[in-house]
Order: C-alpha cells, then sequence, then structure tokens
C-alpha cells in the first residue's frame, strides 16, 4: 500500500507538460488560463516538494513569485 501511495506521488511527464503549457498560455497573454498554470504548478510543486531540502523549496517558491510578478506585470501594461 505504501509503494502506491509513493508511486502516486512521483512527478509524472505529464504533469511537466501540463504546467509548461499553461505557462506557455499565459504569456502569450492568455490570461484565462491563470488558473490551470497556477493548479498545474502547485501540483507540480507538491510532488517535487518530497524531493526538495527546505532551501531547495524556499528557493523554488520564491522563484515562482518573481515569475508571477513579471506575468501580473505584463499582464496590467497590456491592457
Amino acid at each position: 500500500m505504501a509503494d502506491q501511495l509513493q508511486q502516486v506521488d512521483k512527478i509524472q511527464f505529464d504533469d511537466i507538460i501540463r504546467t509548461v503549457e499553461s505557462a506557455a498560455n499565459v504569456f502569450q497573454g492568455k490570461t484565462e488560463h491563470m488558473d490551470d498554470l497556477l493548479k498545474n504548478g502547485g501540483t507540480l510543486l507538491r510532488k517535487a516538494s518530497k524531493n526538495f531540502s527546505s532551501t531547495q523549496l524556499i528557493l523554488t517558491v520564491a522563484a515562482l513569485a518573481v515569475v508571477s510578478i513579471v506575468v501580473i506585470n505584463k499582464a496590467s501594461k497590456e491592457e
């Protein structure tokens, strides 16, 4: 049973593809995909965080925050 739970939490290639696809859509100005990006990115981060040290996790969250600020800034300039 424990092996099955570990199997479920491994990062799948589809997780990465969905996150990159959502990010590409948002960067192209399709802001309606922001919810998908947050959901897919959160899922990917949750799965990856099990393998990260505390420092790596903090740096990853900081990097995501910077990217979010850039996207929001770009979206606000286009409006």
